[in-house]
């Protein structure tokens, strides 16, 4: 099997790894357009870019596979929009949708994992995932198919999108984020308008390897004390001393941020069905502003009380 790799970060090089080690040829995609080779039979195309990167994946796919006629493209990308987006470029059959609950990390360049998961798989179009389930189970992977890509890739950006953004704007991990009432009740409070956006479009929630999400689900439904107590543990515990990806991002000083296809995700699309989703929309323009202007991160850095003050001022302390 060849197997061509778009991000050769640490999912993108933990997936490669795992299927070089069980004897497929990988190669990875260069990061400059200019540098990247017309490549020929290539099986799989994996997408492991960030989700703000998906149209330059899609300019490297175009110039290393041309049209991608006999290739499968799997994205393993975090937020929802990806796979419309390469569905649009190279059409829904050629497409299937990832999800890896893998924790991985990245020691120099071989990434290995951190602990438990596996990894959803979905098809976009008419296109057999069966081949791709049987790849990555024979190189050690659980894996898991679902019929639903949007079900499988709104299951994944709730579990995303749990203490991420709260903790990159408050440059707090999740372990600080359960002890203060208040920022968890943010954090809860926009967890619900993301289940309120997935119940308007009709998708079901799904149970993904290693994450009880329909649980989740049910816990968010109760009252605000009784959630918090029920999930704080499972909160804190569940990405230990590492730093959500938003964090990460923002503490590397990077210039660009996925929250727009996960909090932001949720705005644009209760917007278009008429769901309010005003706790989702303060958590992407605070973290937006910040990416934009890092002096503004002293504003909230630890300060819980100004990031509800500001949820305060946008629904007028209705929430």
């Amino acid at each position: 099997m060849r197997v061509y790799v778009v991000g050769a970060g640490a999912v993108g090089s933990y997936l490669g790894g795992l299927l070089a080690d069980h004897g497929g040829e990988v190669m990875y995609a260069p990061r400059i357009l200019d540098e990247v080779v017309p490549v020929e039979q290539v099986d799989l195309a994996i997408v492991a870019v960030k989700s703000f990167d998906t149209a330059g994946a899609i300019a490297t796919l175009q110039r290393a596979l041309g049209d991608a006629v006999g290739t499968t493209i799997l994205t393993v990308q975090n937020g929802v929009g990806n796979e419309e987006q390469l569905a649009e470029a190279f059409g829904a059959d050629a497409v299937a949708a990832g999800a890896l609950t893998v924790p991985v990390q990245l020691d120099g360049e071989r990434a290995h994992a951190a602990g438990s998961g596996g990894l959803g798989l979905a098809p976009v179009g008419g296109g057999s995932i069966n081949w791709l389930l049987a790849a990555f189970g024979a190189a050690g992977l659980q894996v898991q198919s679902y019929a639903d890509y949007r079900a499988l890739k709104w299951s994944k950006l709730l579990i995303n999108a749990m203490a991420n953004a709260t903790c990159a704007i408050l440059d707090s991990l999740p372990a600080n984020l359960v002890k203060h009432p208040g920022a968890f009740r943010v954090e809860v409070h926009a967890l619900r308008e993301a289940l309120h956006v997935i119940r308007a479009q009709g998708i079901p929630l799904v149970d993904l390897p290693r994450y009880p999400v329909r649980a989740l689900a049910a816990v968010l439904r109760l009252p605000s004390a009784a959630a918090r107590l029920l999930l704080a543990s499972r909160v804190a515990g569940a990405r230990g001393e590492k730093p959500p990806s938003l964090l990460a991002d923002l503490r590397a000083g990077r210039q660009r941020s996925e929250v727009g296809a996960l909090n932001g995700a949720v705005v644009r699309v209760g917007k278009a069905l008429g769901v309010r989703t005003p706790v989702n929309a303060v958590l992407t323009d605070t973290l937006e502003d910040i990416v934009r202007s890092h002096a503004l991160w002293a504003k909230y850095r630890e300060r819980p009380d100004a990031l509800i003050a500001r949820v305060d001022e946008a629904t007028g302390g209705r929430w």
